[in-house]
């Protein structure tokens, strides 16, 4: 037996599943999956595979003969008259009536809601009388003539709970302590059914993610992505305490009925989860904005009063692009439907976006043949751990940066929160452990920010996110893999002829290029790599026909004449924004031909006329935000854009120290550090 199969089952002994059977049984069978391991630990919990081969018989059999389902009720209930006495595995709630001072059972599939029940079993199991379990139940049949009140034939003898009668949270947090984090998370995603040994940790983080609305309160998650990756399997099997919705709803469903007077859906589940959000596109408005201001608070109002949920939420939803295009032509919301899409506040509520397309899809080699938590049992753990609180933990070590307002950072706290419950339940994280956490975090929340930049334009700025180390001081700036914010823009020198350059479009979005410059013995010619064209051509095209006329006042005539130039331009951000980078290539032959290479974490802005004037950016702000988000630590700055830096916020101020210059050739010399 594998080290981590074995621990786990001396560990959690009699709360541990093989789940490659869970999967074998549940093909041919539609019942809960906490069903379904429950009977399997009690007859195959054996290596031996002969006695697993006797016991999923015995498993099938007792399926067959007791699991009730909704549309036998009546044939069950005339089943037990026959036979006097009968063992059936169905869900039981206990109500306590006072008119009759009685608790009476019901059994749901059965279709009974007066089943006579011993008032030591509300001792016993106390969810009895919370939402109820599923058990098997020994039932008799005997009719009373002299019954007073509610006559009913059934009794029930004893109870045999499937899922957990009593949880201990100190238990479970005493035994993580017996698992690296590496093992713990492992266990866990086997226990969601998926072998761990194929995925990277981002890809094991992100997996777990997915479970954070099942134990913080009041959580927003968003998930898009591509099909068939699980988006919603863990609302769907892994927790009684989740709902899974399909198209659109009502404001009396999902939270008050002002009609019977009762609770809607965040009002009884932890989490309400929405599957397919594209066909949510014919939910009403009413809806949209009462779940607005219920993903702020967790409060909503009806008629005249305000009531409060605890219930968090999910979305996901199916993209229908590779995320480059998404990222390239729109933003990352596009899928969801125009009532949401459209809500830019809305958006904003969201805490975590889940990158669905880097989670491979679910191929037959990543289900797990391993053993895993009783699903029941991690469901229960996932919600005791609700009621406990992690926001503060971020405080050990760090501080979050200036970029985060209150919402933003009430969005990072929630999500740390979460990933302590996860993954560090019993409280002991490493300062490694926890800025890793933090990290994350930050990523899922500046997605969201990221989005709303690009549909609210400037007004979502601040998407600069960062942490620092309260011991050593240092800032540690957290980016988005699909957007290039992962300091793109080298601190180390470049080769010769190699820099880094931004520009600004007519709509305000920003392109960051690589130029690389490579030389040949020739004619002073200059070759353009193919993919470069439209004004970034015609921009380096103007600034090469001013350097045939001036390099002798620059000094570089002779090596001019006797090299040929090819240049190719990187586009980092994959959004194929135009750049005029005139001053940028005069920069980079310059640079080529002393053979000595331009500041360390510079990018160079502007342009320049075939006579050499200077072309001021149409705005400073935006393309010394991206070069910042991407590293930037000096910008080359046209003297012309002196007066934008009004616009600009204080931390680029602070971050980025500006170069100014007024010709070509103070540009080409301050850049390289000369003066």
């Amino acid at each position: 037996m594998p080290e981590l199969d074995r621990k786990a089952a001396s560990v959690f002994a009699g709360k541990v599943v093989r789940k490659d059977l869970v999967r074998k049984v549940k093909v041919g069978t539609n019942v809960p999956v906490f069903v379904l391991e429950y009977l399997l630990g009690k007859y195959c919990a054996t290596n031996d595979p002969i006695a697993i081969d006797a016991g999923l018989k015995v498993v099938n059999n007792t399926l067959t003969s007791n699991f009730v389902r909704p549309d036998e009720a009546n044939r069950a209930q005339s089943m037990v008259k026959d036979k006097g006495k009968y063992t059936l595995i169905d869900k039981i709630q206990v109500k306590y009536l006072s008119d009759d001072d009685k608790y009476w059972a019901e059994l749901k599939n059965f279709g009974h809601k007066f089943v006579h029940i011993p008032e030591h079993f509300m001792r016993e199991y106390d969810r009895l009388l919370m939402g109820g379990i599923w058990a098997q139940i020994d039932l008799r049949h005997q009719y009373d003539e002299e019954q007073k009140g509610k006559r009913s034939p059934f009794w029930i003898d004893s109870i045999k709970p499937i899922q957990l009668a009593t949880f201990d949270i100190d238990e479970y947090r005493g035994c993580r302590s017996e698992f690296t984090t590496d093992e713990w998370m492992d266990l866990l995603l086997r226990t969601i059914g998926m072998e761990p040994s194929y995925f990277e940790r981002r890809v094991k983080l992100l997996l777990l993610v997915r479970l954070l609305a099942l134990c913080e309160q009041n959580y927003n998650l968003v998930e898009l992505g591509p099909r068939g990756t699980g988006k919603s399997y863990g609302y769907q099997e892994l927790s009684p305490y989740t709902i899974l919705l399909t198209g659109a709803t009502t404001v009396a469903n999902l939270f008050y009925n002002m009609a019977s007077g009762k609770m809607g859906l965040v009002g009884i589940w932890d989490a309400v989860a929405f599957d397919e959000v594209a066909d949510l596109q014919k939910m009403p408005k009413e809806v949209v904005t009462t779940l607005k201001t219920y993903c702020e608070s967790g409060t909503f109002a009806r008629g005249k009063d305000s009531l409060s949920g605890m219930a968090s939420i999910a979305m996901f939803g199916n993209t229908n692009q590779p995320v480059e295009v998404m990222v390239r032509s729109s933003h990352l919301f596009m899928p969801m439907p125009d009532v949401i899409r459209d809500d830019m506040a809305f958006l904003d509520r969201i805490h975590f976006y889940i990158p669905g397309w880097e989670i491979p899809k679910m191929r037959v080699e990543f289900f797990t043949d391993h053993y895993g938590f009783v699903v029941d049992y991690l469901a229960e753990a996932l919600r005791t751990l609700r009621k406990h609180n992690f926001t503060e933990i971020i405080d050990r070590h760090f501080s979050l940066g200036s970029h985060l307002n209150a919402r933003d950072e009430k969005a990072v706290r929630k999500s740390v929160s979460g990933l302590m419950k996860l993954i560090y339940p019993h409280g002991e994280v490493t300062k490694a452990e926890l800025a890793e956490l933090v990290e994350l975090s930050l990523e899922g929340r500046r997605r969201v920010k990221e989005q709303l930049k690009k549909m609210g334009s400037f007004e979502y700025h601040q998407t600069s996110f960062s942490f620092v180390d309260k011991e050593t001081r240092e800032e540690r700036f957290v980016g988005v893999p699909e957007q290039g914010g992962r300091d793109m823009i080298a601190t180390d020198p470049l080769a010769p002829g190699s820099l880094y350059t931004a520009s600004v479009d007519d709509q305000g979005k920003v392109g960051l290029y690589r130029l690389e410059l490579g030389t040949s013995p020739g004619t002073g010619k200059l070759k353009i790599a193919g993919g470069v064209e439209g004004a970034m051509k015609e921009s380096l095209q103007r600034a090469f026909a001013y350097l045939q006329g001036q390099k002798g006042k620059m000094g570089i005539g002779q090596q001019f004449d006797t090299t040929d130039f090819h240049v190719e331009a990187i586009d980092l951000l994959s959004n194929h924004v135009p750049c005029e980078c005139g001053i940028a290539f005069v920069v980079a032959i310059y640079s080529a031909i002393k053979r000595q290479s331009v500041l360390a974490g510079l990018v160079i802005l502007g342009d320049l006329s075939i006579q050499g004037n200077i072309k001021a950016l149409r705005t400073l702000a935006e393309p010394l935000q991206v070069g910042m988000d991407n590293g930037a630590r000096r910008a080359l700055v046209p003297l012309e854009n002196k007066r934008n830096f009004l616009e600009v916020s204080g931390d680029i101020v602070e971050r980025v120290d500006p170069v100014f210059f007024s010709d070509p050739m103070t540009a080409a010399m301050k850049a390289l550090g000369v003066n």
